[in-house]
């Protein structure tokens, strides 16, 4: 992410606003782990009731206050989620605004022989797609990445503190997830980049097309014109292919290691109920907690996949920023 290392800058100018988001993600995170501690805790009771005869009453006030209280921490949880978002995305488009601005005035700034060098396509693709990719970086990017180390750390050190051997058990497919993710990763970069390189060549040459159509329709060029952009179109279309074939490797990937997580938690749980050291509640909530995780251990690779986008054009970007006027 050495390149990316240059957006810095904005982070610290919306950092106030950032840190909110984070605040509000932390506390939205909480709230979202208190439902399956209910929905176990109501088994739990339901199953004493069944095996020792508890009072009905008591089991059924007992719901019932569960109930409102799984109702109630999921709309604040869900509001929560809501102001996450309304924070974070906007200093997204904030930043895409400055960077938008921040080119363009650097390319007011160069000389006329930087425009004689490069394409005005490029010029535009890079001002436009490239910025959109970084855009990603500091919204969705950003704000799943929060959104999952923290459930993680919540959810992980809860299920710690109830049942430590279980957890121990769940977590193994993590390791394997990263190691994944690391080299599916480094691929996705590199054709991230071929991507990009391959919109610009596009840009370039359906610009120069329009600019110069007078000329192209004086000589009769238009069957030799659109044979050329049949071929960069085809191109383009493999390479975004062979992207999305890559990226398409992640989230079967992840159902299917949160899949292994579930079995585990209910033959390691089951066992453990059988022999009396965990309530039938905690195997409940355990399988909750698991399934609670599937959706920020998929997003990983889409987030990864949205780093290494914008890391390839941010990379573009630096390219031209870099760039000093001759004069």
């Amino acid at each position: 992410m050495k390149e990316l290392k240059s957006l810095n800058k904005y982070l610290i100018k919306y950092k106030s606003k950032l840190l909110l988001g984070l605040i509000i993600t932390i506390i939205s995170r909480v709230f979202s782990i208190i439902a399956p501690r209910f929905v176990g805790d109501s088994l739990s009771v339901i199953e004493k009731y069944l095996t020792q005869n508890t009072d009905l009453a008591y089991v059924k006030n007992v719901l019932l206050m569960n109930i409102l209280i799984i109702i109630g921490t999921s709309i604040i949880a869900g509001f929560l989620t809501f102001l996450m978002r309304q924070t974070i995305i906007n200093v997204s488009r904030h930043i895409e605004f400055d960077l938008k601005n921040e080119i363009f005035l650097h390319y007011l700034k160069l000389n006329q022989s930087f425009y004689k060098k490069n394409r005005t396509g490029d010029l535009m693709n890079r001002i436009s797609e490239d910025v959109s990719k970084v855009r990603m970086y500091f919204g969705p990017a950003f704000m799943y990445s929060v959104n999952t180390i923290t459930l993680f750390i919540i959810v992980i050190s809860y299920m710690f503190s109830i049942a430590p051997t279980l957890t121990l058990y769940t977590i193994i497919p993590l390791p394997v997830l990263s190691i994944i993710i690391y080299k599916l990763s480094q691929l996705i970069n590199l054709k991230s980049a071929k991507v990009q390189e391959m919109l610009s060549d596009l840009s370039s040459f359906t610009q120069e097309n329009f600019n110069g159509i007078s000329i192209i329709k004086t000589y009769n060029l238009k069957i030799k014109t659109n044979s050329y952009f049949k071929e960069l179109s085809i191109k383009a279309f493999k390479r975004n292919l062979s992207l999305a074939k890559i990226t398409a490797w992640f989230f079967p990937l992840m159902l299917l290691l949160i899949g292994i997580s579930n079995l585990i938690v209910i033959y390691i749980g089951g066992k453990q109920y059988i022999n009396g050291e965990i309530e039938i509640g905690v195997v409940a909530e355990f399988i909750i907690y698991v399934n609670m995780l599937t959706w920020p251990v998929t997003i990983v690779g889409w987030v990864t996949s949205i780093i290494q986008q914008a890391e390839a054009s941010q990379k573009r970007i630096n390219e031209f920023l870099n760039k000093k006027s001759e004069i």
